[in-house]
């Protein structure tokens, strides 16, 4: 039987606020007082640096940032720098995934690896149902795009030594009590400017490219929502509930 999922579209919000957020609905979704839920929003300019993140790979300086206008935040998810802006769909799934410890046969009752490539497997599903051909690079983190493609989704002739180009990225973290916090970002249309300010994931070499670079017409966000929506609940087996967003809403009483 499938659970209930909570789809929450949120709109705009700060960085640091919605990292709030996903605290509150963490704490009560470990107390028995909500269902799971990902929050669908996007983020004004921000860089974030994760639990590896390494200060160097920040390359503006800060009249560059104040320029810009990004504001830059450190974060306690998994990986290392990457940008959230306008144009960037951005989802964080609030899942109970249980508690990672072993049973008498000595093995892990929860895998939060495979939580990870699921997600990417998610994106490359819905990338894949508007004619983007992307995948998972062993080793790396985040969805992919062969670094050849070009507008329409035609290719140029690619070299060997051509590096894929990143257009979404991934970075979790799963709290003591199993459930996860932050998630996915989608490069929508995106101006290549604000990923020139970091060294993205500290990945030296590798781009990172839009659907409206591969794209002819883009969906718009409010579709790529609805898209996202049912690829998650079909993905993790979850009965999909959307919401109106407002904050006063989101708390679901289970008793």
């Amino acid at each position: 039987m499938r659970t209930l999922c909570q789809a929450i579209k949120i709109g705009a919000i700060d960085y640091a606020d919605a990292c709030v957020l996903q605290s509150s609905l963490a704490a009560e979704l470990a107390a028995g007082k909500r269902s799971d839920c990902i929050l669908l929003l996007q983020h004004p300019h921000t860089y974030t640096l994760g639990s590896s993140a390494r200060h160097e790979h920040l390359l503006y300086t800060d009249d560059q940032l104040i320029h810009y206008d990004i504001v830059v935040c450190e974060t306690d998810r998994g990986g290392g720098i990457t940008y959230h802006g306008p144009g960037q769909l951005v989802g964080y799934p609030i899942l109970d995934l249980g508690s990672l410890y072993m049973d008498e046969s000595h093995t892990f009752t929860s895998d939060y690896i495979s939580y990870i490539r699921k997600l990417e497997v998610m994106l490359i599903n819905i990338l894949r149902g508007y004619g983007i051909e992307s995948m998972q690079v062993p080793g790396l983190t985040g969805v992919w795009v062969e670094s050849c493609v070009s507008t329409n989704g035609q290719f140029t002739s690619c070299k060997s030594t051509d590096l894929p180009r990143k257009i979404g990225s991934i970075g979790v973290r799963v709290d003591k009590n199993g459930i996860s916090q932050h998630g996915f970002a989608l490069n929508v249309d995106i101006q290549d400017s604000y990923f020139e300010g970091i060294v993205p994931c500290g990945l030296e070499g590798y781009g990172t490219i839009s659907m409206s670079e591969v794209l002819a017409d883009v969906p718009t966000m409010q579709d790529l929502q609805s898209t996202v929506i049912c690829e998650f609940g079909r993905m993790f087996d979850k009965e999909m509930v959307l919401s109106d967003g407002s904050l006063s809403d989101l708390c679901i009483d289970r008793n």
